[in-house]
């Protein structure tokens, strides 16, 4: 999480900071938290926790608590070693949903949760706060596609979520067995796919081979060479990407949902270029298809 370098830094009694109640992550790698604990004893806390301020009246006077904001593992590791206070950095956020999504923030942004994680962290800013996908894409410099998709994995089956938390399947398969709408087929399927360890294309060919020929062929067929090169594109452009190939050449169609998200993915393409030098580029619709 972004903070100034010159916010002052406080020596905070550990017993004093609560976890946030809004805080994302829920599985903690213990032996990376041991790690994190050596490191910890040996060097101290490099990077201060970043809390907030909670005052409760009381009948003798104010009671003072921090609300952890962004330090968790920080914090854990600091209590197995028995440090007494912790360095933090104090900040003033007044409502739930900012300290929620800051949480978020920091989390992605170090890449901690894992997928459902991310997913429920999103749903939480959508029915709690009553914020878009488009709003959440925004604050997250995310496209509206990743949000929508992560939220979808929520309407598998709670033992589907959790082998997607535990990483026995990756999002992808989680993403393919939405597509089988029996939950008997369905729950085949994710067994089969566990028993044998199916890559996404075997999963794929088995989903097709289940489905009427016109539902079948509406699964696109992708080698792993393509999926692999369309997701590496798909990180660093943050939008659906797609990759057809043709011979030895084919389309690369890069999908936007405004005009300012078409202008951030030309950014990144010509990070050199002023906009305003290309106005071909501009979008005249909200959303549509890029294709380079």
């Amino acid at each position: 999480m972004p903070t100034n370098q010159l916010d002052p830094i406080f020596h905070i009694e550990t017993d004093k900071i609560k976890p946030n109640p809004f805080q994302p992550r829920r599985d903690f790698d213990q032996d990376a938290l041991r790690e994190l604990a050596s490191s910890i004893r040996e060097f101290g806390i490099l990077h201060p926790l970043v809390v907030s301020k909670v005052e409760t009246p009381t009948d003798t006077g104010t009671s003072v608590e921090y609300q952890l904001i962004a330090g968790e593992r920080r914090l854990m590791a600091a209590k197995m070693v028995g440090l007494e206070r912790v360095p933090a950095i104090v900040k003033f956020m007044p409502t739930d949903r900012e300290r929620l999504e800051l949480a978020i923030i920091e989390n992605i942004q170090r890449e901690d949760l894992n997928p459902i994680e991310t997913a429920r962290a999103y749903a939480k800013l959508q029915d709690q706060f009553s914020l878009t996908q488009r709003e959440i894409a925004a604050r997250l410099g995310k496209s509206r596609e990743v949000v929508a998709n992560a939220i979808r994995l929520l309407n598998l089956p709670s033992h589907i979520q959790d082998s997607i938390s535990g990483g026995h399947i990756n999002e992808s398969q989680g993403r393919l067995l939405l597509m089988v709408d029996d939950l008997r087929e369905q729950q085949s399927l994710f067994e089969d796919l566990i028993r044998n360890s199916l890559s996404v294309r075997e999963l794929r060919g088995r989903i097709q081979a289940k489905k009427s020929p016109a539902v079948a062929a509406a699964i696109p067929a992708a080698d792993p060479e393509t999926e692999h090169l369309e997701e590496q594109l798909r990180e660093v452009l943050g939008t659906k990407v797609r990759l057809q190939k043709e011979g030895s050449g084919g389309k690369l169609i890069l999908n936007f949902y405004s005009p300012e998200e078409l202008q951030a993915i030309i950014a990144k393409l010509m990070p050199n270029t002023d906009n305003e030098t290309v106005p071909n580029l501009k979008a005249p619709e909200a959303s549509g298809d890029f294709t380079v």
